[in-house]
Parts: C-alpha cells; structure tokens; sequence
C-alpha cells in the first residue's frame, strides 16, 4: 500500500467467519469426498414468509419502485414495526418518530456507536459477546470495558460486580438476551435490572433482540419496562425470526431524541432500503402466531439433534436453551478443539474464545441446518473419538 491504514483499524481484525469460511471454502475445493459441515454462523436456512416472497417479486416489477427512497423508510414499514410491537412486546411506539428501519440490525451497532461515541468514551461489553460490539467501539476509539457474565448467574450480568466497577466515562452499555453465544433467556427482571442500572447511572443500555422469537415462550422487550425509554434503544431483525437473514431488513427503536440522532448518521451511509424489499417486510411483520409455532418446531427437533453431539463431546450445555446455538463446555483449549474437529472431521463448531476470554473452553452449535446433517456429524465426530 502507498498509504497507511486509519490508526482506528489497529484493534480491529476481519470477521472471524469471514476468515474461516474461506478456509472452509478452500478444504471444499480441494478434493474432498464430502464437504465440510459447517455449524459455526446463525444463518437461517429455512424459507421466508411466501407472503414475502411474493410481495418482493410483485412489486418489483412495477415502474416507479427503483429509485432511492426516504433515508427513514417508508411509513407503511415503520408502521408495520411499531403495530409488530405492540402486538407481540406489548410495546407501544410512535412510528413516526420512534422507529428507524435499517438494513440489518448488524449496521445499527456501528450506527449507534458512531451515533454517541467519542474518542476516549467508555463502553460496557459482554464477555462472553457478539464480536461487533468490540470492533465498532474500537473503530470509534472507545475504551471497551469488558463485564462478565457468569454461567452460575444464568450468564447474567452480576450487577454487583457491575456497581463496584469505575464507571466514571461510561456511556453506552450492550446487552443481548435472549443471549449469544450462550442461549441465556430474557426475563422481566433481568430487563428491570438493566434500565435502573442505566437511569442511576446515566448509561444508554443498548439491547440486541434478533432472537427473542426462535425458542421462546414469549419475546421480550426492554422497552416494555417502565422508564426504559428515558435509557435505553432496542435493536431488531426480521433474520431470524423470519429466515431472512440476507435480506438486511432490521430497525433500532427508542425515544424520539435517540432515533433522530441515529438518523443523521444513517442518512450519511446509505440511500434507503429497495421499496419492494420494504413491502415485503411489512407482509412478513403481519405473520400470525401459527409461523412462529412451526418456526419453533423446527428448531426444536435441530437442537435436540444437535443436543447429540454436545453429548458426544461431554460437554456441559443447557439442552432448552433459546435463540440459535447451543453452547457447551468442554474444557481445555477450544480453538484447538474446534480445529481438530474440523480437520479430522470435517465438522466446523465454533470455539467459544472467539467471544470473550469468558468462552474460553466452550463450543457453539449453530441451529441452522436441517437434521440430517446433524445426525451425520454425530457419526463423523464419533469416528475420530
């Protein structure tokens, strides 16, 4: 290069899975009998809504729909989100005002972080935690301090932990349950806990919530808790609970003043999302209870399969937990276990490490394949053991 890169990139490395699913991609290609089985990413293999599917390719034959749109999104799909709210989180919401679609949830945490952080500003990150939350700290030169979750606190926050801890420059806080990588769930309590942590001490708690419909009772919003607005913004995506993770439809929700900041942002990096996408959207949003019933009944018989394999390991693992991983314990050094399965197996699990120190000696199993490719990396696993 005749340049050097930005200083904020130092800390900042690529994309884990970018990286191995190029490995992956190359064992493929080099003359293997089988494939790779690859359970490391959440992504949903399963069909979109058809109500989408058709919407997206009815009206993208129309004149008129291919130009750029509103920076906020059409109303009909604010509207769409904040009727999903209410409906499903008993959150009521102003979508004019308190709704901003995005194009993913994954692009809102750089937006918020851009949106709030200076240089030097402080921010509280999950250990065990989704990645992205350290690397957009870092491109905003924040300080990341990392705060423990404790598998004997159901990998909860220990709040008093928390309030022992500096938090003198702390201005935004990340949180996400149901949680990945570990499946922890959300609970009212939990959410009551956060906002009045983050009133008393002037923290904007963010929370992640792609995967309070997949192997749920009941989603969940911080923002159903009483005061939460005052404090705290919730991302959200169609990835997940509608198998339509490479559409890149999501939303960040909250208190007017706190969408109208991360608009200035987000006006600046895109030109809105592709009208028909967007109607499609709001088809997916009106899915009644019976798609997330076979949503979840699907999951279930994945996490059950994939269940075996975590028995095979002997791992430790929550066999009912949410969201779309299972996550084990199996000891020792989890990179090494995880390479070791993949070039004698050809079976790709995530190793924990990859999430903080906190996952050191842990594994993750993505629920995104169907059961038979389970069942076979039972026997593939088993005959290296």
């Amino acid at each position: 290069m005749i340049i050097s890169p930005a200083e904020r990139t130092a800390d900042v490395r690529e994309y884990y899975f970018s990286t191995k699913n190029r490995q992956i991609a190359a064992m493929n290609a080099d003359g293997r009998t089988e494939p790779v089985i690859n359970l490391g990413i959440g992504a949903p293999n399963g069909r979109p809504p058809q109500e989408a599917i058709d919407a997206l390719c009815e009206e993208a034959q129309k004149d008129g729909v291919h130009a750029y749109q509103d920076y906020r999104g059409t109303a009909e799909l604010r509207k769409a989100f904040a009727d999903w709210y209410a409906r499903w989180y008993g959150v009521q919401l102003d979508f004019t005002t308190q709704v901003q679609p995005l194009v993913g949830s994954k692009e809102g945490i750089l937006i918020v972080s851009l949106a709030f952080l200076n240089k030097g500003d402080k921010v509280l990150v999950p250990n065990p935690g989704y990645p992205t939350y350290s690397s957009s700290a870092a491109l905003c030169q924040a300080e990341m301090l990392p705060y423990d979750l404790e598998e004997s606190l159901g990998w909860q926050p220990d709040f008093e932990k928390l309030e022992r801890m500096d938090l003198s420059g702390v201005k935004l806080m990340w949180t996400n349950y149901p949680g990945m990588p570990t499946g922890a769930p959300a609970t009212p309590e939990l959410f009551a806990k956060l906002v009045d942590f983050g009133r008393r001490h002037g923290i904007l708690i963010v929370n992640d919530n792609p995967y309070s419909f997949v192997l749920s009772e009941k989603p969940l919003s911080i923002l159903s808790v009483p005061g939460a607005f005052d404090c705290a913004i919730e991302l959200n995506s169609l990835s997940k609970a509608h198998n339509m993770s490479g559409w890149r439809i999501g939303v960040v929700v909250g208190a007017a003043g706190y969408v109208s900041e991360l608009l200035k942002v987000k006006s600046q990096m895109d030109s809105g999302m592709f009208r028909p996408m967007q109607i499609a959207a709001t088809r997916a949003l009106a899915q009644g209870p019976e798609w997330f019933e076979s949503l979840n009944a699907e999951y279930r018989r994945r996490r059950e399969a994939a269940s075996k394999i975590m028995d095979l390991l002997g791992a430790r693992y929550n066999p009912h937990s949410q969201g779309l991983f299972l996550w084990g314990y199996v000891g020792g050094d989890s990179l090494a276990k995880s390479d070791e399965i993949l070039h004698k197996a050809g079976v790709f699990i995530t190793p924990g490490d990859i999430f903080g120190s906190r996952g050191r000696g842990y594994l993750r199993i993505s629920l995104c394949k169907n059961v038979p490719e389970y069942e076979r990396a039972v026997q593939k696993i088993k005959a290296i053991l």
